[in-house]
């Protein structure tokens, strides 16, 4: 499957230098923080196109749909470019746990700093 990126918006990301622009997903209702997935050009084009979240995976060096095997799917509501273009804000509807580890979200244990 290949898709193609509005040049317009290819222009206007900045990527890592192996391609990659940071996604942070969020649960579109709520605000609430729910994982950071990496998106290539071919990933970001998936996700506009088909309304689910694609990614590409830096440790299995592949593109993976969230919930294309767990169920977890999320359903993309909106995406926003920041204003440098180097990071992407995906709001979802999430099925069940963002976290692999089958939590709500990554973002629930080791607290940095804060009362929590």
């Amino acid at each position: 499957m290949s898709s193609s990126l509005d040049p317009d918006l290819a222009a206007r990301l900045k990527r890592s230098s192996d391609g990659l622009v940071p996604a942070v997903v969020q649960q579109h209702d709520t605000g609430e923080v729910l994982m950071l997935g990496w998106m290539d050009d071919e990933a970001l084009a998936r996700t506009l196109g088909t309304g689910r979240a694609t990614y590409w995976s830096r440790s299995r060096q592949e593109y993976w749909v969230k919930g294309e095997t767990s169920g977890h799917r999320q359903w993309v509501k909106e995406v926003r470019l920041d204003c440098d273009g180097d990071t992407l804000l995906v709001k979802v509807e999430q099925e069940g746990p963002a976290c692999h580890t089958g939590t709500r979200t990554c973002f629930d244990a080791d607290l940095v700093l804060g009362d929590g």
